[in-house]
């Protein structure tokens, strides 16, 4: 009786335990539900979807891509954060709220060393707008539930759910012994500062400087990178004191020592910090310390850095400290304490500023003094090449200027800054320039010629007679299955529109047998220039008489013989040099190669140099261009014109009116007039 009983207790339970688990995941399901439902209220209108134009510098030129990210207002006023690799270097932000409006921003500053860039959006006055506060990233445990906001792939505004499983990341060697910095774009480096958030909410390209969120619709990060189901997050923390400093002060302080550190607990120790190395002409240099220092306390407080993970809080902790502050490092040596002083410098940037000078084909960055160490420069005077344009005047010089040369001298007067470096070309006057430049150790000179503008080709030959119309050659096995059986010459398979040959009434289709009653013997593919040839041979203006079979019909049509029309290099060209596109005027071969009338006007498009401002903005080669800001372009001197006054009047856009295959359309360029009028 008792074993019945309990198997029945047991069915009973089987049968129950289904709906009691499912009663308890729908229990604990909603609370989480309605967290979810309340974070999206507090933090999903105020995600931002950032398109931009992103600049950069290869071959001695400035190239632009359209690129995107993320981002997030934290301010009532239209603060937004986002990464420095999404905004930095970049020009024509566009923000787009989870709701549809959208606005342009500026770039109010950027930091390299947290990868966070801070923007304003431009909104009318007494606008209103979402935004999301800041959270306390210390309060972070892992397995916490956390969002992910943002556009992964460019879509826009998407919130995915994971859970922490790391809240001080930070990355080392594959051994171990060595913390590595993050490389962004051009070099620059981060994570020196930061313990990064480690969750696997899901993020994908597009996602970077989207918030990462609690429970609480906190921001508690901004996502910076992720790979294989991993994200990083930038903690909020550390958000919060970047963005205070630049509005504070329009950039982030941070004061600087010299000092590299690694941690103590492989030399079996608990405490203190083990220096590594000392960065020469640094404050901890002139204060004494050494490699192999135990720093035990820094200006009165303890330091331990006994694991990884604790070595961005030293140097947050060195950077909170302002510049000019004498500082106390008590440190032990040789077993022995001692207390050293050592006087904070500011933090420098990594990277100096890099620009292009266009008319040389040269893009040159300034030299700071983290660069002069890594290069062994005596000092941070002078400019590195950074890129050459190919059959430009730097690379055409003799000996040429190539990329990580340091140029020291123009036409004997030394260059400083990058400012300087511009003026001293500039006042060249378009003569040659003395350049005198490093090359690693070796100290060097070259000529740098201006570039002189190729003079276009004019033909200055007799037009040659011309026929409209494209043929094949009447080979006997097409013959025989045409029923023209024993004859040979020419099938026309084309009559161009508006000739003289459309006008004698010649069709596709014709066999043209003769010419000026001679026979045309034409009957191999190696013979298929022979009737131009021959038509060649006579004059414009002559009346050629074509013996033809259409329809098993023999006939002679008598067909007036015009100059042969103009080609593409004898047409006028025009080229824009701050877009970086060129045209040239049309040919009677171009209006009936397009399918274009006979009356149709504009300037076909011939170039549009990959990463300029014509290429980003979606002009094409081939497209044929009709109107600049509502003005027409029929020919090369009214695009002069127009060309003119749009750089005397810098118009925030440019409108091109395009015919594209069988449609219209519109191109607007945007472009960054500040960096063009350098």
């Amino acid at each position: 009786m008792k074993r019945l009983q309990w198997l029945m207790a047991c069915v009973i339970y089987a049968v129950a335990l289904p709906a009691m688990m499912a009663g308890a995941q729908s229990g604990a399901r909603m609370p989480l539900q309605a967290q979810l439902d309340g974070v999206r209220r507090k933090v999903y209108p105020a995600l931002v979807n950032i398109t931009v134009v992103y600049r950069y510098y290869d071959e001695g030129r400035a190239h632009r891509n359209p690129a995107g990210g993320s981002g997030v207002i934290i301010s009532p006023d239209g603060y937004v954060v986002t990464n420095f690799h999404v905004a930095g270097h970049t020009t024509h932000i566009t923000c787009t709220l989870s709701g549809g409006a959208t606005y342009d921003a500026r770039d109010v500053a950027d930091d390299p060393l947290s990868d966070l860039s801070i923007l304003k959006l431009r909104t009318p006055p007494h606008s209103t707008l979402p935004y999301a506060r800041l959270g306390d990233s210390s309060k972070l445990r892992v397995g916490d539930f956390v969002l992910a906001m943002g556009n992964p792939l460019m879509l826009s505004s998407s919130m995915t759910l994971g859970i922490v499983s790391n809240t001080k990341r930070v990355f080392t060697d594959f051994t171990g012994t060595e913390i590595q910095d993050v490389e962004l774009d051009e070099g620059e480096k981060t994570g020196l500062y930061t313990r990064w958030i480690q969750h696997d909410a899901l993020i994908l390209p597009g996602n970077s400087g989207g918030p990462l969120v609690n429970l609480q619709g906190q921001v508690v990060g901004i996502n910076e990178l992720g790979d294989s189901g991993v994200g990083f997050a930038i903690p909020s923390n550390i958000v919060r004191t970047v963005f205070h400093q630049i509005l504070d002060y329009g950039h982030v302080k941070r004061g600087w020592s010299g000092i590299t550190v690694l941690p103590v607990d492989k030399m079996g120790r608990t405490t203190g910090a083990l220096v590594s190395s000392i960065t020469p002409n640094s404050p901890a240099q002139a204060g004494g310390i050494r490699p192999g220092d135990i720093i035990m306390a820094v200006n009165g407080q303890p330091t331990t850095v006994r694991f990884w993970e604790q070595v961005p809080v030293f140097y947050q902790n060195i950077a909170t400290l302002p510049a000019g502050k004498r500082v106390a490092i008590r440190l032990l040596r040789n077993g022995v304490l001692q207390t050293r002083e050592i006087t904070i410098a500011p933090m420098r940037p990594f990277l100096g500023k890099e620009r292009e000078v266009a008319a040389d084909g040269v893009s040159v960055r300034s030299i700071t003094p983290a660069m002069a160490l890594e290069r062994y420069l005596p000092n941070t005077n002078g400019v590195i090449v950074t890129g050459v344009r190919p059959g430009y005047p730097f690379e055409s010089a003799q000996p040429p200027i190539a990329a990580d040369d340091v140029i020291e001298t123009v036409n004997g007067a030394h260059v400083t800054t990058l400012e300087s470096f511009q003026r001293l070309m500039a006042a060249t006057g378009g003569k040659d320039a003395l350049i005198g430049f490093r090359r690693q150790d070796d100290q060097m000179f070259t000529v740098v010629k201006p570039e002189i503008p190729k003079a276009q080709d004019v033909s200055t030959d007799l037009p040659q007679a011309w026929l409209g119309i494209r043929t094949q050659v009447l080979v006997p096995e097409v013959a025989a299955r045409l029923n023209l059986k024993g004859h040979t010459g020419f099938l026309i398979t084309e009559v161009y529109p508006w000739t003289e040959a459309a006008k004698a009434g010649l069709r596709a289709g014709d066999a043209v047998v003769s010419l000026d009653g001679s026979p045309l013997t034409a009957s191999r593919l190696q013979d298929s220039e022979d009737l131009k040839q021959a038509i060649s041979n006579l004059s414009v203006g002559d009346v050629a008489k074509l013996g033809v079979i259409r329809n098993g019909v023999a006939s002679t049509i008598a067909c007036t013989l015009e100059a042969t029309p103009t080609g593409a290099s004898q047409e006028k060209t025009v080229r824009s040099k701050e877009f970086e596109f060129g045209a040239r005027e049309l040919s009677k071969l171009d209006r009936i190669r397009h399918h274009w009338a006979e009356n149709e006007n504009g300037l076909l498009v011939t170039e549009a140099i990959n990463g300029g401002w014509a290429n980003v903005a979606g002009l094409h080669i081939d497209d044929l261009l009709l109107s600049i800001n509502g003005r027409q372009v029929p020919d090369a001197a009214s695009f002069n014109r127009v060309m003119a006054a749009i750089l005397k009047n810098k118009p925030k856009v440019i409108s091109m009116f395009v015919r594209r295959d069988v449609e219209t359309h519109f191109v607007f360029i945007q472009p960054d007039w500040s960096h063009l009028s350098r």
